[in-house]
């Protein structure tokens, strides 16, 4: 019997196929981060004071550089290594659902935000009259956890689930998983900042309930920044994900009554072990009518389709995102398409439907405002 070439697959292969499954801009931070901490290494490189976050030295020297240097480089080996595992299945499934461009903004803007949060909270704490924790403005901090907590908030309000597994050991109501997690690493492991942690969970909260909306630009500028001529380079990659026009990649992520097994993230016997430290992940239970309040259609470059009937859109509305096979080709989404769109998301919200869930609703229906309106309504009953 001829042997089954995926299971027999070597480990090279199957790396491979992990990373080439990894969208653009997940795998370009895992690259960029991996390749800064091997250069660091290389040289001897560790002065990471000039580069850390220290409230301290943006507070009297404005350094905002360091909101985002900081981000970009770790500690050690064990930093690097866990910090980016966490944020492969976080930042893949978060790429696919908003696109490649809309991922590096909200990364972009939760960097800045959790040091706009951990300055303020540092120098109140440092020196409120009751109980003053000086420290707080001289704590040296590094690393992307602080992404990474912001993501796996707003993943997990994405979901729906209701509840999340811990390393695989014990399961805790999703609302609280982020809060166990935050706990949990302070009492596992050293030298980590409770403060940065901390920021990272407010800002993915507060990008949940909508308190950044008003920081968030349309789909028009992510239809600009796609049409870059010194962006088609990237554009063209197989990873990369556009953020508006044609046809949704799989279906849009919101609330399903299926259920699945946990997501590893190798596919493996090798790694298995390490993936199993990692947060799982689960499929999605709904309540009906629940808003998934995630904004983005995400598409890869290529991919086609027709217009949707109302009974297709409410499928796609109501199931959970499945990865389709990418079909490389040109294709160009022009600022048009986008201001339309625009148009028509503003009628939406003119008639009172909230915007978030229009801009879902409207994606949907791939720009038909007549089915985004019958989706909206069947939710509402």
């Amino acid at each position: 019997m001829r042997p089954n070439i995926i299971t027999e697959a070597g480990i090279p292969t199957r790396l491979n196929q992990w990373w080439s499954s990894i969208p653009f801009v997940t795998s370009g931070v895992v690259f960029i981060c991996g390749v800064i901490y091997l250069l660091c290494l290389l040289v001897g490189y560790d002065s990471y004071d000039t580069i850390c976050f220290l409230p301290s030295a943006v507070a009297s020297h404005f350094q905002v550089y360091r909101f985002y240097t900081s981000v970009l480089f770790h500690g050690s080996l064990l930093h690097v290594l866990f910090n980016m595992l966490a944020l492969v299945p976080l930042g893949t499934e978060l790429e696919r659902i908003m696109g490649s461009v809309r991922l590096l903004f909200l990364m972009f803007l939760l960097a800045s935000t959790n040091a706009i949060l951990h300055l303020t909270i540092a120098f109140l704490v440092a020196y409120n009259p009751l109980y003053p924790v000086p420290y707080l403005v001289k704590e040296c901090s590094i690393g992307f956890s602080g992404v990474i907590f912001s993501m796996i908030v707003i993943e997990t309000s994405l979901s729906g689930v209701q509840s999340r597994s811990v390393f695989g050991l014990f399961n805790v109501p999703a609302k609280w998983y982020a809060w166990i997690l935050l706990v949990l690493f302070q009492f596992l492991a050293s030298n980590v900042s409770l403060l940065g942690h901390l920021c990272g969970i407010l800002s993915g909260f507060a990008y949940t309930y909508g308190l950044f909306n008003y920081l968030l630009p349309g789909p028009s500028f992510y239809s600009k920044i796609e049409g870059l001529s010194a962006l088609s380079v990237c554009v063209r990659r197989p990873g990369f994900i556009l953020c508006t026009g044609g046809t949704t990649y799989g279906q849009l992520p919101t609330y399903s009554n299926t259920s699945a097994a946990p997501s590893a993230l190798i596919n493996g016997n090798l790694l298995r072990n390490i993936s199993s430290w990692m947060p799982n992940r689960q499929a999605s239970t709904v309540q009906e009518g629940e808003d998934p309040r995630f904004p983005g259609r995400a598409r890869t470059l290529g991919s086609t389709g027709t217009e949707p009937t109302v009974r297709e859109a409410n499928a796609n509305l109501h199931a959970r995102h499945a990865v389709a096979n990418t079909v490389r080709a040109d294709a160009t989404v022009t600022t048009d398409q986008a201001d339309t769109f625009d148009e028509e998301l503003k009628k939406l919200v003119g008639m009172g439907f909230e915007k978030t869930q229009a801009e879902v609703a409207l994606a949907a229906a791939d720009g038909d405002p007549n089915v985004a309106i019958e989706i909206l309504m069947s939710q509402q009953g």
